[in-house]
C-alpha cells in the first residue's frame, strides 16, 4: 500500500531498561534522537513522568536541551509537558530559553495530566482537579509566549514556538478554541470506541480557530509501530512495554523493561494476559507491508497530517532497526 507523504517523527519516554542505570537510559534516548535526524524523522520529543521506577525521563526541558545539544536539523520537544505540573510563566521561560539556543527547532507539547499517585500529586503541591484549570493555563502561557501578557517572559519567544495540545479528554475542544495543533492515540481509532474518536477529530476541525501558529487544523496522529521480518518477531519488539504497562495496571508500578525471554518465564494471571493481549492489538506491527497496510488505514481514517511513533523496546539495537524500517517504508531522509 502506498503510504502518504507526510512527516513521521518519533516519541521517546525514556524508559529504564532491566540492567540500567539511569545515565545509560537517558544516553540511549540520546542516541535515538541522533539516529532520527539521519533518517529524516521530523521530530524527536521526550515526556514527562514523576516518580515512575520504569522512566528515566522527569524534566522535559531539560532532556529537550540535551537532544537539541547533540543534533542539528532536527525539531526537538515535548510530548508533552503537564502544564497543571508547573506555573506557566516557568513553562514560557523555559521553552523560551530553549528556542533562543535552538532557534526553529524546538515544539512545546502541553498535556492536561496530573500526578497518578496521591504522593506525586502532594509532591507537586496539586490535587486531581488541577486539569480542569488547564484551558486557562494554557491561554496564560500562550500569552507569555506571544508577549501579550501582563508581564513579559524573558527571553521572550516572540511566539517562535509552536504549541501542541495531546488531546485527551477535553483537550480537542480546547486545542480547537486556540487554535493549535493537537495529537491524538492512534489505537483510539480501532474497536469500539473509533466512532467517538473520528468524531471528536470532526468536532476538531469543524470548530477550529485559525491562530497566529496555525492557520489551518493540525491532526498528528500517534501509535505504537513495530516493523520486522515476521508478525511474531514484531510482536516481541513490543512485548517488553506490554508487560510494564500490565504490571503497572495491576502492582501500582510501572518498571523498568524486561527482556522478552524474561517474561516469557513469567507466570501472568489472566487479568496479565488480557492487558497484555489489549497492548499489542492497539499497536501497528508486523511486516513492512502489514505496517504499511494498517498504518494507511489508520491514516486515511484520521486524515492525520503526521505520524507520531511511540515505540520503545527492550532491545535497543531492535528499536534501531525497526525506526529504520519505518523510515525506509515512508521514504524518509
Amino acid at each position: 500500500m502506498q503510504l502518504p507523504s507526510i512527516p513521521v517523527s518519533l516519541l521517546d519516554r525514556a524508559n529504564a531498561r532491566a540492567g540500567q542505570g539511569p545515565a545509560e537510559a537517558l544516553a540511549a534516548v540520546i542516541a535515538r534522537a541522533g539516529q532520527a535526524e539521519r533518517l529524516g524523522y521530523h521530530r524527536f520529543w521526550v515526556a514527562e513522568h514523576h516518580a515512575v521506577p520504569g522512566i528515566a525521563g522527569s524534566a522535559p526541558a531539560v532532556l529537550m536541551a540535551a537532544v537539541a545539544a547533540r543534533t542539528e536539523r532536527i525539531r526537538v520537544g515535548s510530548g508533552g509537558v503537564m502544564l497543571p505540573n508547573h506555573q506557566p510563566l516557568v513553562v514560557a521561560e523555559q521553552t523560551a530559553t530553549l528556542q533562543a539556543l535552538f532557534p526553529g527547532r524546538i515544539d512545546l507539547g502541553l498535556g492536561r495530566s496530573v500526578g497518578f499517585t496521591p504522593a506525586v500529586r502532594a509532591a507537586l503541591r496539586q490535587d486531581k482537579d488541577a486539569a480542569d484549570a488547564f484551558a486557562d493555563d494554557l491561554a496564560e502561557l500562550l500569552g507569555y509566549l506571544r508577549g501579550t501578557a501582563g508581564i513579559t517572559a524573558r527571553p521572550s519567544d516572540g511566539g517562535a514556538t509552536p504549541p501542541f495540545v495531546l488531546a485527551t479528554g477535553k483537550g480537542v475542544e480546547t486545542a480547537a478554541k486556540a487554535g493549535l495543533a493537537v495529537v491524538v492515540g492512534g489505537p483510539a481509532y480501532s474497536g469500539k470506541a473509533s466512532g467517538l474518536a473520528l468524531a471528536a477529530l470532526e468536532r476538531y476541525r469543524r470548530n477550529f480557530r485559525p491562530s497566529s501558529y496555525y492557520p489551518e487544523p493540525y491532526v498528528i496522529v500517534s501509535a505504537n509501530v513495530a516493523v520486522a521480518d515476521s508478525a511474531a518477531a514484531a510482536e516481541e519488539l513490543l512485548l517488553s512495554e506490554a508487560w510494564a504497562m500490565a504490571l503497572s495496571r495491576t502492582r501500582g508500578e510501572f518498571p523498568p523493561l524486561s527482556p522478552v525471554s524474561a517474561i516469557r518465564d513469567e507466570q501472568m494471571t489472566a487479568r496479565q494476559q488480557r492487558l497484555v493481549a489489549e497492548s499489542l492489538a492497539a499497536a501497528v506491527a508486523g511486516t513492512p507491508e502489514q505496517v504499511a497496510a494498517q498504518l494507511g488505514r489508520l491514516l486515511e481514517a484520521t486524515g492525520a497530517d503526521e505520524l507520531m511513533v511511540t515505540t520503545n523496546t527492550f532491545d535497543m539495537a531492535a528499536l534501531a532497526g525497526t525506526d529504520a524500517r519505518l523510515a525506509e517504508l515512508f521514504g524518509l531522509g
